[in-house]
């Protein structure tokens, strides 16, 4: 967790003087989290998603996020608003913006593209504007939703995906009785907190599905935007307790 927190720390920084500055770069003082990861979660309100959350994930991922809230003595299960219509403007917003970067390449090289992503970067060059405008709006009033419940908590839980890592060539996901395509779903979980910019740390933990105990599965510790300190603080938490582990793979 030290080395997450020096990386964070290291990216931070608005270089107002460089050539080369990205005008979607948030112009925010440095503040370092390196120094707080000793403060701990004493005095945080942790909360667990549930309802959208609780339903797009299996047992295992379910366990997992238990697993987490019992360490970091949450109790709450708090329901996020608008996720559902939040997660389907991030989908038309982010197929719409993919499909422009890679326009060019689409006209002029389709071949070189993997089909189902060029299918999906085809198919996101024609959305309507009027359609992404409106998704648009339906975002921002997603995170004015959000940062009410924020309001209430300093950080929620919720599974990372609705299970471990699938095998490769792997293309549909039995989602609670569901079935599902795989790709467009594994970040069901994911898609609602990023789109809004919520910062996240997944924190890995094992031996949660008893057919795949070799494979992690991720939680995610959310907190308001700007507060990377608090999830990191958690995870500092989570790791020092033996809750969550991230052990280097053997090449």
């Amino acid at each position: 967790m030290g080395d997450l927190a020096l990386a964070y720390d290291a990216m931070q920084g608005y270089e107002e003087n460089s050539p080369f500055v990205d005008a979607g770069c948030a112009q925010r003082a440095i503040e370092n989290v390196v120094t707080e990861l000793h403060l701990g979660i004493a005095g945080l309100r942790i909360g667990m998603l549930g309802g959208y959350f609780f339903d797009n994930a299996l047992p295992a991922a379910r366990a997992a996020v238990a697993t987490v809230a019992q360490a970091l003595g949450a109790i709450d299960t708090v329901e996020l608003p608008w996720v559902e219509a939040g997660r389907a403007a991030a989908f038309l917003i982010t197929n719409s913006e993919g499909a422009a970067l890679h326009l060019d390449n689409l006209r002029s090289r389709p071949q070189d593209f993997e089909p189902l992503s060029r299918d999906r970067f085809l198919a996101g060059a024609l959305i309507p504007a009027a359609w992404v405008a409106r998704a648009q709006r339906v975002r921002r009033r997603y995170a004015q939703a959000a940062a009410q419940v924020f309001e209430k908590y300093d950080l929620l839980l919720t599974p990372a995906t609705p299970c471990a890592a699938t095998l490769l060539g792997t293309e549909r996901l039995d989602l609670n009785g569901r079935d599902l395509p795989l790709r467009p779903n594994i970040g069901v979980l994911t898609q609602p907190i990023s789109c809004i910019g919520l910062p996240v740390c997944a924190v890995p933990v094992w031996g949660m599905d008893p057919q795949l105990p070799h494979l992690p599965i991720g939680v995610q510790v959310i907190a308001a935007p700007w507060r990377e300190d608090l999830v990191l603080r958690a995870a500092a938490v989570l790791e020092a307790a033996g809750v969550c582990r991230a052990p280097v793979a053997n090449l």
